[in-house]
Parts: structure tokens; sequence; C-alpha cells
């Protein structure tokens, strides 16, 4: 399932990066790879802070939804 539909408060482990390879780079970049454990930090109507690697990201929910746990 996306990422986009954790509620804040929620973790899980990443499985999966779906999208363009360009797509995939960038969130590769920027620590979303699959085995790592994530949390959603915020969630609002345009995105989601997550807490991956230690860092707090925000993503938009295009992005977000590339992103499967």
């Amino acid at each position: 399932m996306p990422i986009t539909l954790l509620e804040a408060g929620g973790t899980g482990t990443i499985t999966r990066i779906g999208g363009a390879d360009s797509v995939r780079a960038r969130l590769n970049g920027l620590g979303f790879v699959e085995g790592t454990q994530l949390e959603v930090v915020a969630k609002t109507a345009g995105g989601l802070i997550v807490n991956v690697r230690g860092s707090r990201i925000a993503l938009g929910m295009d992005l977000a939804s590339r992103v499967y746990i």
C-alpha cells in the first residue's frame, strides 16, 4: 500500500518504489530505499512529512504515492 494511506505516526518498511526511472532515482537519493523503515510525522492536504533514515523529508502526494510499504 502507498504511504499516502498512513496517518501521522504510522510506520512501515519500504517494499517498493514505483514510477519512472527519474522518479525512483530522486526518491532513492532522498533515502527512500527498499527495506528502509519510515514514519509519517505529519499529513497535510498537499503532502506528507516523513522521517526516513533520521531525516525529516517533505513529499508532495504525487511523489509519496510512489512509495509502497
